[in-house]
């Protein structure tokens, strides 16, 4: 899931076992769009579908994003205390990947990401000889996190498009993610869940090789790229570029010239196209293999004009196939009390 690769880590302990709460652990993923009651209710639903299972047979929920990585610099400081109380100062410095975000930090000599790694090296040279009871692989894990999150925050925002962006980083990464779950073991279904900008199998953006690229590369059709649209209705979105700024809902029709448009006169209600199946819609609808406009929302939008937003694509070609709502309704936030 694009959400924070080390806040998921307890998240999935709850999915798995049960353990911690679960409004907690979905309020602390990186990003108030998953800070809602259906976010609670769908990792509700997967620990309930895991509890009479055996360990091999249960879903895990990971998260991809390694930003916004609270929990690995407070892992990383605990094991330090614990293991080499000498070195625990040296974490201090990493405080900042708690909730800097990529290129916020801006740095040629890369200090930080040099701290992440020597903090990192020393876990590994501990993890060779473990101790009764030691969690050096846990804090391993959380300490290439922040090397990651380190990389990312102090690479240039207005870096050159293309593979060394700061975007096209964190996609690479995102997309690494995946492909150490599926590499680790190659009999698992994996479902990644991320804006269709990054599902895609071209770029997005300025030219940005999205992690389905990566994904497509990797493992050729095993990799199926399915967007997620709506025709018409609300969703939640910040406005402007205010992070403090409270979610609003806002409203949006088909229009007239969007692929959304487009799909709904073309097939009214609820649908799916897939377009790998043999008579799939795209054989029957040449503007499918045609450039085309899709309506791009993320967590913030302009103010007025974002019913102008739109994204190029040729839907045949980015996309295995369409899932497509009709109407979309709002999420619900959780209240203060709950997260």
């Amino acid at each position: 899931m694009e959400a924070s690769q080390s806040a998921a880590r307890a998240l999935d302990a709850y999915v798995r076992y049960g353990t911690g709460s679960p409004e907690r652990l979905v309020a602390r993923l990186g990003f108030w769009t998953w800070r809602t009651r259906e976010m609670v209710d769908l990792v509700e639903w997967l620990r309930a579908h895991n509890r009479d299972l055996p360990e091999e047979h249960r879903v895990r929920f990971v998260g991809t994003d390694p930003q916004l990585c609270a929990d690995s610099v407070e892992a990383v400081a605990a094991f330090l205390l614990r293991a080499a109380p000498e070195q625990a100062g040296r974490v201090g410095a990493l405080d900042v990947l708690a909730r800097a975000r990529p290129g916020t930090l801006p740095d040629p000599d890369k200090a930080l990401m040099r701290r992440a790694e020597e903090i990192a090296r020393l876990i590994a040279d501990h993890a060779e000889r473990p101790g009764p009871g030691d969690d050096a692989g846990e804090a391993l894990e959380h300490a290439r996190i922040l090397v990651r999150a380190a990389d990312l925050v102090t690479r240039p925002f207005e870096a050159p498009a293309g593979e060394d962006g700061v975007l096209a980083a964190r996609d690479r990464y995102m997309a690494d993610a995946v492909a150490r779950l599926v590499d680790d073991d190659p009999e698992a279904r994996v479902m990644v869940w991320a804006h269709n900008g990054h599902i895609a199998k071209g770029t997005y953006g300025d030219q940005v090789p999205a992690l389905g690229s990566k994904l497509r590369e990797r493992y050729g059709d095993a990799y199926y790229a399915l967007a997620l649209l709506f025709g018409k209705g609300s969703f939640l979105a910040r406005r402007g570029n205010d992070r403090q700024r409270p979610p609003a809902r806002h409203r949006i029709g088909t229009g007239l010239r969007s692929l959304e448009a487009r799909l709904t006169h073309a097939v009214p209600g609820d649908h799916y196209a897939d377009f790998r199946a043999a008579g799939s819609p795209a054989d029957a609808a040449p503007w499918l293999h045609a450039p085309q406009a899709q309506r791009s929302f993320g967590a913030n939008v302009q103010r007025f004009l974002y019913r102008l937003n739109t994204a190029p694509l040729v839907p045949a070609e980015d996309y295995d196939g369409i899932a497509f709502v009709a109407r979309s309704t709002c999420s619900h936030l959780l209240s203060p009390a709950e997260d």
